[in-house]
């Protein structure tokens, strides 16, 4: 009998756990406008941080696979007014732009999109649902 109890409150211990990481991620649905709010910038080992970019540029994800931006997403460090646009697979997590010669790749962390692109260094976009 006394075991039965440890073991209902294991059980009861083990459900009220969560993953908070994946728990936020599960309410941000991809499709809508992102705004970009920071960058990361740094060599391949991760030892750069990022850094909060002032800019207009956004991403909108549409329901049938499609996207745009107005800034080119072939290039990290590009602004607004040069717009692009491609599509996107969730499941591959991969976005793919018209006239670029490689794919990016995204995720949802938190509340943030994170869209990495293939740089020399290691770089990434932080983006902000709208």
């Amino acid at each position: 009998m006394k075991n039965i109890g440890v073991l209902i409150v294991v059980v009861f211990s083990i459900m009220a756990c969560s993953d908070d990481d994946n728990a936020n991620s599960a309410d941000f649905e991809l499709l809508g406008t992102w705004k970009l709010i920071e960058i990361y910038s740094g060599p391949d080992d991760g030892s750069g941080d990022f850094v909060a970019k002032n800019s207009e540029k956004t991403i909108q994800f549409n329901a049938d696979g499609t996207l745009s931006s107005n800034a080119n997403l072939c290039d990290i460090f590009s602004g607004p007014l040069e717009s692009s646009a491609g599509t996107y697979s969730e499941i591959e997590a991969t976005i793919s732009i018209i006239g670029c010669q490689s794919s990016s790749t995204f995720e949802i962390v938190g509340a943030n999109l994170i869209v990495s692109y293939s740089c020399i260094e290691f770089c990434q976009e932080k983006y902000v649902k709208l």
